[in-house]
């Protein structure tokens, strides 16, 4: 009897591991739910967060905030994958713009976004577009990722499945879009992945303005999870930051699960063996 039938089973994805059973990633998703609840319970025990009125924070308003963030994240990231897919395929199959791109694209994804930021911020205020400036600095975090790992995946298709291609006449147009594209969908998925890990880090920042515009007020922040958490901090709200705080893991757990964990899954039918 083949004793292998009783391993469990996890999809190998570029160095690490991820669960695909149902209580693997049922598992992924309430664990850190739990250590947070656990976590919060002991400091208010032990009187380190002291007690802030409910009312202050409610499920509308918490709601009202993810939603406006993910909005900005979503565009963020289709502006992101709009750019990056065009980008890397033309670095690829041109070598003289790999020569060219890819020590810039080195050097500007070297430099932190924020340092574009303030410029950023006046301008699309002078255009009337406040929220296009976090979209931007978003879009700009996003990216890199997204484009290295393509260009990383275009890099490592075979030869013997170029040279197959050319056997059976598949070149131009058709070549892109039957071994291009398709070889390149498990280093999307990665670089999909980190490119929204990278937007989850910065769109606190990217939402609160008003430490950028001179003579700001916290009236100028966008609104979304990112402000209300850094404004709840700031006034000494700790239970309406700590129910942001679980809120934001919240969703980003559900769509580790019902996003990441399947894309991830998925892709694992391209890859070559």
């Amino acid at each position: 009897m083949d004793n292998r039938k009783h391993i469990h089973h996890y999809g190998r994805h570029f160095g690490f591991s991820y669960p695909t059973s149902l209580w693997q990633r049922l598992y992924s998703i309430f664990l850190p739910l739990f250590f947070l609840a656990a976590l919060f319970a002991v400091l208010k025990f032990f009187s380190i967060f002291p007690f802030v009125p409910v009312s202050e924070i409610s499920f509308a308003s918490v709601a009202g905030a993810l939603s406006a963030t993910f909005l900005r994240l979503l565009i963020a990231y289709a502006l992101a994958l709009v750019v990056s897919i065009p980008l890397a395929l033309a670095v690829v199959k041109n070598a003289l713009l790999e020569r060219l791109l890819l020590p810039l694209f080195d050097i500007v994804q070297s430099v932190p976004v924020l340092a574009f930021f303030p410029v950023v911020i006046i301008f699309f205020i002078r255009v009337g577009f406040v929220n296009g400036a976090a979209i931007f600095i978003i879009f700009l975090s996003m990216l890199w990722n997204i484009v290295f790992s393509l260009v990383g995946g275009l890099k490592v298709i075979p030869n013997d499945i170029k040279s197959a291609a050319h056997v059976f006449g598949i070149k131009g147009g058709a070549f892109t879009r039957r071994v291009l594209l398709p070889a390149t969908v498990p280093y999307l998925v990665t670089g999909s992945l980190l490119a929204w890990a990278q937007g989850w880090n910065i769109i606190i920042v990217a939402e609160v303005l008003h430490t950028y515009i001179p003579g700001g007020t916290a009236g100028q922040d966008l609104f979304g999870i990112g402000s209300m958490l850094v404004n709840a901090a700031s006034s000494g709200q700790n239970w309406a930051f700590i129910y942001a705080v679980l809120a934001m893991v919240g969703v980003i757990a559900l769509m580790n699960f019902f996003i990441w964990q399947k894309l991830l899954h998925y892709a694992e039918r391209f890859k070559f063996e």
